[in-house]
């Protein structure tokens, strides 16, 4: 298992409250980012109401009674949410939502690294962002993380050490102290870091053996879709493999984008809110003519599996790895009298041919699990150079 602290999933998540995304797709936070209208998210008068709208009513009604009663309006939309049976469902107070929105930003506050825990329960540096507080502080890869503000870490789940090192618990700021004790070998040490500000390194681009280039997406936060487009343009014709291993989803506008990196023009999804249909198209001139592979496994979800799918339909990508995770569903946030956020289904989403994947996921072309990237390499050496 591994995480990193610079980005950590909203506390709710962390608490295992729910099991949702990591990060909103553009229609989950569409009253927020305003990309819905004032007609996607009211029923008309004299229409008939669909069954989300009428849990959205009883959500929204359950928090203004249990205001006006002098109780917690966000406990109580958290009872009606459960009660709806919307698995995505879910209700995020302000600060948590707040972590939502600067996610899809791609900033956070922390110290700039990135940690794993291994099989003894040891807490290992795995990676340290250039120019962070981390780097800065001399902490390297490989490094063992023994306390955070004195709190041991040996033997905890690496989102309560990302927790801590975040200063979750106080909503810490940039500026505000962490002390870290850490081992080098047979070297231990303590450092006192100030956390800051600091923007998401969501696409990684490298190349692999014959000149092949291999683009890695993190999450689909703002700004990737183009950072994807130019890591195409800059690909060598050995071929490309797009990695989406653990991508937990994003903004779908951005997801719409990457395909448009890929595809010339044409459907890359249906979606449906509130019995409303809608398409998202992607842009005419993308890369139709090198060979590309699309990574991925039981943590590639939402706006990523969106992705996949349009790729696979559209036969544009040869699709290794496992099952994806199978959240297909688009979700609708809305504010409670309290400030916090409700956030319910509101309808779901298909691939280019009409397949659903809420609760089914892809099915890659290729099987592949601990060797998923050998098998990329090795069909992208089969399907030749485009020339």
């Amino acid at each position: 298992m591994s995480g990193r602290d610079l980005f950590c999933e909203p506390r709710r998540i962390r608490r295992g409250a729910a099991l949702t995304l990591v990060f909103a797709s553009v229609l989950v936070a569409g009253a927020a980012t305003g990309s819905f209208s004032d007609s996607d998210r009211k029923t008309e008068a004299g229409t008939p109401r669909s069954t989300s709208a009428r849990h959205h009513e009883e959500v929204t009604d359950a928090a203004a009674r249990a205001m006006a009663d002098g109780k917690s309006p966000m406990e109580a939309a958290a009872r009606a949410v459960s009660r709806s049976g919307d698995r995505w469902g879910a209700v995020y107070s302000q600060g948590d939502y707040e972590e939502f929105e600067e996610a899809l930003d791609g900033q956070y506050t922390g110290v700039g690294l990135w940690a794993r825990r291994e099989r003894d329960g040891r807490i290992e540096v795995t990676r340290v962002r250039t120019g962070s507080p981390a780097a800065a502080a001399g902490i390297r890869e490989g490094d063992r993380l023994r306390t955070v503000d004195g709190a041991k870490v040996d033997g905890r789940p690496v989102t309560e050490v990302v927790s801590l090192l975040r200063g979750d618990a106080d909503d810490a700021d940039a500026g505000t102290k962490v002390s870290l004790g850490l081992e080098r070998g047979t070297r231990t040490w303590s450092r006192t870091l100030r956390r800051a500000r600091l923007s998401t390194d969501s696409v990684t681009v490298s190349r692999l053996t014959g000149d092949v280039t291999m683009i890695k997406v993190d999450a689909f936060t703002k700004g990737v879709g183009d950072a994807v487009r130019s890591a195409v343009g800059r690909a060598g014709r050995a071929g490309i493999v797009l990695d989406l291993r653990g991508n937990s989803g994003g903004l779908v506008t951005e997801a719409v984008t990457a395909a448009s990196a890929f595809l010339d023009g044409g459907l890359v999804a249906t979606y449906d809110v509130n019995g409303a249909q809608r398409a998202l198209h992607a842009d005419s001139g993308g890369d139709t003519t090198s060979p590309l592979v699309a990574l991925v496994d039981g943590g590639t979800m939402s706006a990523a599996e969106l992705l996949t799918g349009a790729l696979q339909d559209r036969g544009r990508a040869v699709v290794v790895g496992s099952r994806t995770f199978g959240k297909g569903s688009v979700q609708m946030p809305s504010r409670l009298p309290d400030g916090s956020v409700a956030e319910l289904t509101v309808g779901h989403y298909r691939t280019p041919a009409g397949r659903s994947v809420d609760g089914r996921g892809i099915t890659p072309d290729l099987e592949a699990d601990k060797e998923s990237l050998q098998r990329a390499e090795t069909v992208l050496s089969g399907l030749g150079d485009p020339s």
